[in-house]
């Protein structure tokens, strides 16, 4: 089977190299791909929005799946246009039509989506342009810390935690007035900020049943002990040590079912991968947000640990199958640590070298390209914020971020730029266990 993957960061380059194991995988396209996916499958130079051009692609290659990393495609409707199209329904998406594809399009669709539902979450109220004096009499009133949001997709950057009135002022104002965010902050999402510890979690499903993937943590904030500018994510540990079956139980009762039961009733349909972000505030789960797809650097944590074939779970989600569906994983933890060009994530250069590639990684590391081109004379260089993730597996977490950070040292480009601390904040439930 020809399977085609949209997308160009670390996460479709695990999805690469995850269902590259499969005996029933023949060959791997990835659109537009980066330097890693080329190593393992053929990079097509399509943008992941160019829908007519990805549908002659799929039909001309044989295409039988359709792998959907990145959240822009799924939000403008990639999965509507392949289903509307004769000559592809054949081809089995894993992702959501655009209708679910808006509980990460806009936050205020899920915040309504969740209070609609019961579902535990912050309390909020959603402001515009229009409404910029009310929402500055909002922030007057309100306690802080508090969040803001921007309304659509912002690659991962458009949240604000102000501690005060003027830098929520400030953050509103950027959005609202001066389009920070662009189009994605002419709604700004002003919610109480819970106190307590992130957790995500991640589900296959086919709108009725569902399969639970390999939970994780990941690390927002660009400076060590999550201090600085939000970023796309800078490292992730599996497993959560305070994710225990109880805690998971109250995830399953209180979040996912009836998210599944919210959009039945919505009448959403919903083919592929929800990425539920949580925080663990006192021992019960409240949503933070929705995601449509899988996280990033999540996936180059989670993956790893599932040891079963995607490409069945996968033929599952399809046949829905899911309930029936038995995940192996593996007990070990992943650590996952990201490298960064310097100034991310501000401004920063593209096209520096990076040394260290060609270098044997430690036994028990992976290493999965996000922002990085090859040139013609093979040299590989940086070409975005996030360049490499680095995921290492051990016996326990120390030993997987030991691994990990000793991978990281071995990777170099002028600026490169790792945070050290990934995983700090979780040390205490691993002490409390012994």
């Amino acid at each position: 089977m020809n399977v085609l993957i949209i997308g160009s960061g670390g996460r479709e380059h695990a999805l690469a190299w995850k269902i590259g194991q499969s005996p029933y995988c023949e060959s791997i396209f990835v659109a537009p791909g980066n330097a890693g996916t080329a190593q393992i499958a053929t990079n097509v130079d399509i943008s992941i929005t160019n829908f007519e051009e990805l549908a002659k692609f799929a039909a001309d290659f044989n295409i039988m799946m359709l792998i959907v990393g990145q959240e822009a495609a799924l939000v403008e409707g990639i999965a509507d246009y392949f289903a509307e199209k004769e000559y592809l329904k054949h081809i089995l998406v894993v992702g959501p039509k655009k209708a679910g594809a808006q509980l990460e399009g806009s936050k205020d669709f899920s915040k309504q989506f969740l209070l609609k539902y019961g579902i535990p979450t912050a309390r909020y109220q959603t402001f515009t342009s229009e409404t910029y004096e009310q929402a500055l009499a909002y922030l007057q009133n309100h306690p802080y810390p508090v969040v803001l949001k921007a309304d659509g997709l912002a690659a991962g950057k458009g949240v604000v935690i102000a501690q005060n009135y003027e830098e929520a002022a400030f953050a509103l104002t950027g959005m609202l007035k001066h389009s920070k965010f662009g189009a994605a902050g002419d709604k700004v999402v002003i919610e109480e900020f819970l106190q307590g510890i992130e957790l995500s979690a991640f589900i296959l499903t086919d709108g009725q049943e569902y399969v639970l993937l390999p939970e994780a943590k990941d690390y927002k904030r660009i400076g060590e002990g999550d201090v600085g500018l939000n970023t796309g994510g800078m490292g992730a540990v599996s497993p959560v040590p305070f994710a225990d079956d109880q805690f998971m139980g109250k995830v399953r009762e209180r979040v996912i079912e009836p998210t599944l039961q919210g959009l039945q009733a919505e009448g959403i349909p919903y083919s592929g991968f929800l990425f539920i972000g949580l925080m663990n505030v006192n021992g019960d789960p409240y949503v933070i947000e929705y995601n449509v797809r899988l996280g990033d650097p999540e996936t180059e944590a989670i993956l790893p640990r599932i040891k079963s074939d995607l490409f069945e779970l996968f033929k599952a989600l399809h046949d829905h199958e899911l309930g029936q569906f038995q995940l192996e994983i593996d007990p070990r933890s992943a650590t996952t640590i990201f490298l960064v060009s310097g100034g991310y994530p501000e401004d920063y250069e593209k096209g520096k070298e990076i040394q260290g590639l060609e270098k044997v990684l430690p036994e028990g590391t992976l290493c999965f390209h996000a922002g990085t081109r090859q040139n013609a004379d093979g040299t590989v260089v940086t070409d975005g914020g996030r360049v490499i993730a680095v995921t290492g597996l051990g016996e326990d977490m120390e030993e997987a971020l030991e691994k990990a950070n000793l991978a990281a040292t071995r990777i170099k480009w002028q600026g490169r730029y790792f945070r050290h601390d990934i995983g700090f904040d979780l040390k205490q439930y691993l002490a409390s266990r012994f």
